[in-house]
């Protein structure tokens, strides 16, 4: 079974670029169906696992299959995205096998992200998990790379401490702004989106209690469940044009794939303000704001990409637990490695797991046979004892004909193989042997 995985994250594209390929939660699962439909058009591919992660800051594909097709993964997200081949291929990166395992489970671990050791993106894995399972497009491989990838990412989180110490995106847009405003107990603050990021923030901007929260949402039922525990009040996304100006921060982050604030809004929302200026932070991919928005002279405009710089605080005190995360991550992708080969084709390095399920198959046959043959001669009234013992010695006959076969078999020397062989599965010291 080859596994590989395709990749752009906030380290190999820029913002504009990832917003091609960013996947909400509800079209993973067509999406999904799309790529195992192109992959399965190719009989050299067929039955292919898939699993899609999409974050603001990375969208990766998965998969697992007889032979690794990733030319043909590469071309599909490229389509999907509106890009050529070539272009996408000198954003991303490809991984094969184990290199496949260390980058999922350092990813699930908080290690290759934008904010080291934040612990946002397991949940955001496991979701996409789920949406993979939904989707029918999760088999056997892949779910033991994504459980193995969740127990090593709990593994170091209470063994290490990577997330010590962490600033997140919600907690950086709060810095930011403290550093534009003297007294953010004294701004309004609106919030256009409802969910977990935006949750995440409104709960930072809370706990420096502004003179107001606002929650625009498409679905006013769910901005006015975030708004009740803010004590805030909820808006309309229509209402956006026309009430901008009443705010002074604007954090946003919704699903849209296209900008939901313009520059002409933002302009006369300047004009009414009589330029006071605005602090505004998309932390969306795709884009919520234009980003021409950041050219105007009383906007302070910040993306997923301007936070980097603010989040990487404090990197020095979690290198040694960086360390330790790496050690814990090379255990499991030596156990995922090891579990992998044990299932290689019979004849391949390491691959005992087909074997052991026909033998346990030809047993399951044997035992079958003769249990149908003692059920005959009891119904016949034969004795009890009797039956007993003829179904041991058939099933004894059955499972030892082709040792002792192959013990007369051959030269001297490969008899004598033969025998330390049997000798060693079937001889063991009767010390050792439990009732």
């Amino acid at each position: 079974m080859a596994v590989w995985a395709l990749g752009i994250n906030h380290t190999t594209a820029p913002l504009d670029l990832r917003g091609r390929f960013a996947f909400a939660l509800d079209q993973i699962t067509p999406t999904l169906q799309g790529l195992r439909q192109s992959l399965g058009q190719s009989s050299r591919h067929p039955g292919v696992e898939t699993a899609i992660i999409s974050t603001c800051n990375r969208t990766e594909i998965y998969c697992a299959g007889e032979q690794a097709a990733m030319d043909h993964t590469l071309g599909w997200l490229a389509q999907s995205g509106g890009v050529s081949p070539a272009l996408l291929r000198s954003h991303s990166y490809t991984l094969e096998d184990s290199l496949v395992a260390r980058h999922a489970f350092r990813v699930a671990s908080g290690l290759d992200s934008m904010v080291l050791g934040e612990a946002q993106i397991l949940g955001q894995m496991k979701n996409a998990v789920r949406a993979a399972e939904t989707a029918g497009a999760l088999g056997t491989t892949l779910n033991q790379l994504f459980q193995r990838s969740f127990a090593v990412a709990k593994e170091v989180r209470t063994s290490t401490e990577i997330g010590a110490h962490s600033i997140s995106m919600a907690a950086a847009a709060v810095r930011l702004a403290g550093q534009l405003f003297e007294d953010l107990s004294k701004i309004r603050v609106l919030f256009v989106g409802a969910g977990e990021m935006i949750e995440l923030a409104a709960t930072h901007f809370a706990a420096r209690n502004p003179q107001s929260i606002a929650i625009a949402n498409r679905t006013l039922e769910r901005g006015e469940k975030l708004a009740t525990r803010f004590g805030g009040e909820v808006m309309r996304l229509s209402d956006l044009p026309e009430r901008l100006h009443e705010f002074d921060a604007i954090i946003s982050c919704t699903a849209s794939t296209l900008p939901i604030i313009g520059l002409g809004a933002v302009e006369r929302a300047l004009k009414k303000r009589r330029h006071r200026p605005m602090f505004m932070v998309d932390l969306a991919v795709p884009r919520d704001i234009e980003p021409e928005v950041k050219a105007l002279g009383d906007v302070y405009l910040y993306t997923v990409d301007d936070l980097a710089s603010v989040v990487q605080t404090a990197q020095a005190n979690r290198q040694a637990a960086v360390a330790q995360a790496e050690a814990i991550i090379d255990a499991g992708v030596q156990s995922f490695m090891h579990w992998m080969e044990l299932r290689s084709p019979i004849g391949q390095v390491g691959g005992v797991v087909p074997l052991i399920q026909q033998i346990n198959a030809q047993t399951d046959e044997w035992r079958a046979l003769e249990i149908a043959r003692a059920k005959k001669l009891l119904a016949k009234g034969e004795d009890v004892d009797a039956v007993l013992d003829a179904l041991s010695r058939g099933l004894a006959q059955k499972m030892l004909h082709g040792t002792m076969a192959e013990l007369r078999a051959g030269d001297a020397d490969m008899r004598a193989q033969t025998a330390q062989t049997v000798s060693r599965l079937f001889l063991r010291s009767q010390s050792k042997t439990r009732l």
